[in-house]
């Protein structure tokens, strides 16, 4: 179902706050729970805020591509791979954060300059079929702010293993 423009908006309104949310949830990391990960096979903060300007810089490009190519595929990849044929612990968060601010911003211009038909341009992933700008919007818009509540749980959680 498509979108109105107020819709829209609020969307990119979203999308545009998600780096100070994710930058906010990460200033509530204690430097020794930064690292620590809920369970195996689940991330730690910093692991999160990696796999975020990775994240960006993929959406980045799907966005550009759905905008100019026609009906262009748009490939899927392995997150949790990413992570750790990466060593997302081996990286410095500051680069990291730099990149989702600077990635967001630019995107956000682009955004804000649509006009209603590119939002029903389409192509298709490779993991779940055919996807369009209005997908690509709804889906990141949240990305973040669901990341930033996956920190605030990892927080939850250290306390409460630290209390046992």
């Amino acid at each position: 179902m498509a979108l109105s423009r107020a819709e829209r908006a609020g969307l990119i309104a979203q999308y545009a706050a998600g780096p100070a949310r994710l930058r906010a949830a990460l200033a509530a990391v204690p430097a020794e729970a930064l690292r620590w990960r809920p369970a195996p096979g689940e991330w730690s903060a910093h692991e999160i805020v990696c796999h975020c300007a990775d994240s960006e810089t993929s959406a980045y490009a799907r966005i550009r591509l759905l905008l100019t190519e026609p009906e262009p595929t748009i490939q899927g990849y392995d997150q949790d791979a990413w992570a750790r044929t990466l060593d997302y612990h081996a990286h410095p968060l500051a680069p990291a954060l730099a990149v989702v601010d600077a990635v967001r911003a630019n995107t956000t211009v682009l955004l804000r300059g649509l006009g209603d038909e590119a939002w029903g341009r389409a192509g298709r992933h490779t993991e779940s079929g055919r996807y369009t700008a209005e997908d690509w919007l709804r889906i990141y818009a949240a990305h973040l702010e669901d990341h930033a509540r996956q920190i605030e749980s990892n927080v939850e959680r250290w306390r409460a293993a630290r209390a046992r």
